[in-house]
């Protein structure tokens, strides 16, 4: 005889406490399919999300493509046009204002047909002889090889290496209140002997070589170190004095205080013979060059390039100012 509990004794077996035997099933299914709903809601949601973003960054594409693609002008480079680049900033390897990118600029311009004259305007307190003398002399050679003129519009400042510059093209134009001219060179830096000695700092310092440790700011001053660098310092002086005693040749009215470092507002550039004109890029070349449209050749960093230097290329670069610290400067 079968008892209540047995299975198969006919007896209604109860489920557990809290679970209906019959409506487990059919909310399951429920929830079930609930959650596949959602699923494909969140992938259709993350589909056009992905679809919307894609299109803003072809657009954001285009727009920085027909940006840096299109001429200040307007104009295509087969039409006559007259041909800007910009010298802006310090004059260094390291900058826009680099040899590198005026050197590039400067063949591209000369060698585009349309491109009636080149212009160079000028806005820079100078920097590194180096860069500024490989700049002139590309100068030369291309105005030499393409028979083009060149013309130099100095905005705010054309000081120094940016006058080492200028003084290549065949006409300087100044706005009357422009500074122009610093014709020297400095070496400069900093001293902290007396400041070590106060805060009981000592200077540890192994050289092989008894000049390798030359103008250290943390040791004292070496009068015979002193003497060579400003031997060093007068020649490079020297050699700025010849470039523009080239460039400008009998228009320069030389004074005592021509090449002394001083500079002089544009209107008394132009009586000392330091620069030709007053006048604008607009009026240049409207009137001088006769070409209204004006296409932009200088190189621009894009957007990739401004995050590389800003995240990834600045590693390192106090290691190298500090090398550069002492290093000749035309400014």
């Amino acid at each position: 005889m079968s008892t209540p509990d047995e299975p198969g004794s006919g007896a209604r077996v109860e489920p557990a406490f809290g679970q209906p035997a019959a409506a487990a099933p059919a909310w399951t299914s429920k929830l079930e399919q609930l959650a596949q709903d959602m699923m494909r809601e969140r992938r259709s949601e993350r589909r056009w999300r992905i679809f919307f973003r894609l299109c803003w960054l072809l657009l954001a594409l285009a727009v920085i493509t027909l940006t840096v693609s299109s001429p200040v002008g307007g104009s295509s480079k087969s039409a006559p046009h007259t041909a800007l680049i910009e010298v802006r900033g310090e004059i260094a390897a390291d900058t826009e204002a680099s040899a590198e990118s005026l050197v590039a600029a400067l063949k591209s311009a000369f060698e585009d047909h349309g491109a009636q004259a080149v212009v160079l305007r000028i806005n820079s307190p100078g920097g590194s002889p180096v860069q500024a003398g490989i700049v002139n002399d590309e100068i030369h050679r291309l105005k030499a090889l393409h028979n083009k003129p060149v013309y130099a519009v100095v905005e705010e400042m054309c000081a120094s290496g940016a006058y080492y510059i200028a003084v290549a093209a065949d006409e300087i134009y100044v706005d009357k209140a422009s500074l122009v001219g610093s014709i020297g060179v400095l070496m400069d830096g900093f001293g902290f002997t007396g400041t070590m000695e106060k805060l009981g700092v000592e200077r540890r310092l192994l050289t092989a070589g008894e000049n390798k440790g030359m103008l250290d700011p943390f040791s004292p001053q070496n009068e015979k170190h002193k003497a060579y660098a400003k031997a060093m310092i007068d020649q490079i002086h020297q050699q700025f004095i010849a470039v523009v005693k080239q460039g400008r040749g009998q228009r320069l009215k030389e004074t005592p205080e021509t090449f002394s470092g001083l500079f002089w507002n544009g209107e008394e550039a132009i009586k000392l013979g330091l620069a030709d004109k007053t006048g604008n890029l607009d009026f240049v070349a409207r009137e001088v060059v006769k070409a209204e449209d004006i296409i932009d050749y200088t190189p621009h960093e894009n957007v990739a390039e401004r995050l590389a230097k800003r995240f990834g290329a600045g590693v390192g670069t106090g290691a190298v100012r500090a090398l550069r610290e002492f290093a000749p400067q035309l400014r």
